[in-house]
């Protein structure tokens, strides 16, 4: 049996290990979801001084006010979340694993640098 048929056959990872699924994906969401959203409108919102340094994310928040914010943010998130789906459903480790991972740590960063910003204005 060659190992494309193999993973054919195999249910997606997200159905053999639903818990970690969904705790990969909660940890995406409470750091990138949530507290990057929260601590970035906190800082634009109580420190005026500061500018958001992320080209895209200005524009957004330029165009659309923190709506844009919101919606960016949940535009990158689904798209993440479908590689991970995706990666799930072809047998693909890297796929499976590194969206959820990669919005963790990503999100881990930048609430942790809004969060400076905050405590040194």
């Amino acid at each position: 049996m060659s190992r494309s048929r193999d993973r054919r056959r195999r249910r997606p990872a997200y159905s053999r290990r639903p818990q970690e699924f969904y705790w990969l994906w909660i940890a995406a969401t409470a750091t990138y979801g949530v507290g990057d959203i929260v601590s970035t409108i906190a800082f634009l919102e109580y420190v005026p001084t500061i500018a958001e340094a992320n080209p895209v994310v200005a524009f957004a928040i330029d165009s659309f006010g923190l709506g844009g914010l919101v919606a960016l943010k949940i535009a990158v998130y689904l798209i993440m979340l479908w590689i991970s789906v995706q990666g799930a459903r072809e047998g693909d480790g890297l796929l499976y694993y590194f969206p959820p991972v990669l919005l963790t740590l990503v999100g881990t960063y930048l609430t942790a640098s809004n969060v400076r910003l905050l405590w040194l204005a």
